[in-house]
C-alpha cells in the first residue's frame, strides 16, 4: 500500500475530518471492552497493561481487539525498562571482551523498544501530538455516530 496509512473514522470524526473526505460511516465499531491481560506478559509489563486500560478505559478507547496491540506495546515497554536498568548501572559504554570501548547492546535494545513503542503509542494517543488531534464530544452528547441519520 502506498501513501499515508488510512485513520480509523472514530479517530477522523474527532479530528475534525481534515481530510474533507467522506466519514466511512459503516468502518466496523466494536463495544468499548476491557480486554483480559495476556498471561505472556512480565510483572513490569502486566503493571503497564493495568495503568494503560484504565486510562483508555475511562475514555471508552479500548475494545477486545486491541488487545495484541496493546500487549506488544507493554512487552516493549518491560525490555525498554530492563535495557535502561542495565545502561543506568553499567553506562552507555562498555569494555569489549578485547578490552577496547564499545556502545553498550543494552542502549540498541532500548532504542529498539522505543521505536516500537512509539509507533504503538500514536496508535493509542498516548502522545501530546497524537492526543492534541483529537477533540471528545462532551459526555451529554449523543454518540458518535447516529445510525438513524448516517452522519459522522
Amino acid at each position: 500500500m502506498r501513501g499515508r496509512r488510512p485513520k480509523p473514522t472514530r479517530i477522523k470524526a474527532l479530528t475534525g475530518n481534515p481530510g474533507k473526505r467522506p466519514l466511512n460511516v459503516h468502518e466496523p465499531r466494536p463495544e468499548p471492552a476491557l480486554p483480559e491481560c495476556p498471561p505472556q506478559l512480565n510483572s513490569v509489563a502486566k503493571r503497564e497493561w493495568v495503568r494503560l486500560t484504565a486510562e483508555l478505559s475511562k475514555l471508552g478507547l479500548i475494545t477486545h481487539l486491541d488487545r495484541g496491540a496493546l500487549a506488544t506495546y507493554c512487552g516493549a515497554y518491560a525490555m525498554w525498562a530492563e535495557a535502561m536498568e542495565q545502561i543506568h548501572k553499567f553506562g552507555t559504554m562498555v569494555k569489549s571482551p578485547t578490552g577496547y570501548p564499545i556502545q553498550s547492546p543494552y542502549l540498541a535494545i532500548a532504542n529498539r523498544q522505543a521505536e516500537i513503542m512509539m509507533r504503538i503509542a500514536s496508535e493509542f494517543g498516548f502522545t501530546p501530538a497524537s492526543r492534541s488531534r483529537i477533540s471528545l464530544p462532551p459526555q451529554d452528547q449523543l454518540p458518535l455516530f447516529d445510525e438513524e441519520s448516517g452522519e459522522g
